[in-house]
């Protein structure tokens, strides 16, 4: 799998001398070509991914500070980027990122390594706790912020709770996308989701109103 076009996102602030794209480039890859060659993560070394991209263990250690951050990239620059938000509706923007959720289903069924990858993850607490902290609490408040905006915009009633909101919405789209890999992931089914949660999660209007 080639990670030429991806590139990690929302990183800290560089470490060392400036960082360099190929070479960045070139260790995601030697350590997506260590994983596709069966290496399990508990098997990954700093020494072993050096020896693969052609670097020194020090330019890696210059950009991350140990094998639990490198791999959070590695899952990040494997993924379809995150959407740009329309930002016209809370209903618009709750189905790109739907829609952004079925694409990462899509992509990681359709590639058996990083299915793989996924459940050696979640086996290693440090990496999970990583993987949490770096990619899936932002998505989890970029939707909590899409609730809040559409709550203050009287999109949302405002008795709802936005935790309990953002579950519903986000929940059958990841029951789907990897709790029930042979439930299909059909175009549209974003809007499906968003459109029959916000049924009943719209103010509602009152008589002759």
């Amino acid at each position: 799998m080639s990670l030429a076009d991806s590139r990690p996102q929302q990183r800290g602030p560089a470490r060392g001398r400036p960082r360099s794209e190929a070479v960045e480039r070139a260790i995601l890859e030697g350590v997506m070509k260590l994983l596709e060659d069966g290496v399990s993560l508990a098997e990954l070394s700093i020494e072993r991914i050096a020896r693969t991209a052609g670097v020194g263990k020090a330019t890696i250690y210059r950009r991350w500070s140990g094998k639990e951050e490198l791999f959070v990239d590695v899952m990040r620059a494997a993924e379809p980027p995150d959407p740009e938000l329309p930002g016209t509706s809370m209903r618009d923007d709750l189905v790109v990122l739907l829609e952004s959720m079925r694409l990462r289903g899509l992509a990681n069924r359709s590639s058996a390594i990083m299915h793989n990858v996924h459940a050696q993850m979640k086996s290693s607490p440090k990496i999970w706790a990583a993987y949490n902290t770096s990619v899936i609490r932002p998505r989890r408040e970029r939707g909590l912020e899409i609730l809040r905006r559409g709550q203050r915009d009287g999109e949302l009633r405002s008795d709802i709770d936005l935790e309990l909101a953002n579950d519903m919405f986000v929940g059958p789209m990841l029951v789907r996308a990897v709790l029930r890999p042979d439930m299909e992931l059909p175009e549209g089914l974003a809007e499906r989701i968003v459109d029959t949660a916000l049924a009943g999660l719209r103010p509602v209007s009152p008589p002759g109103g």
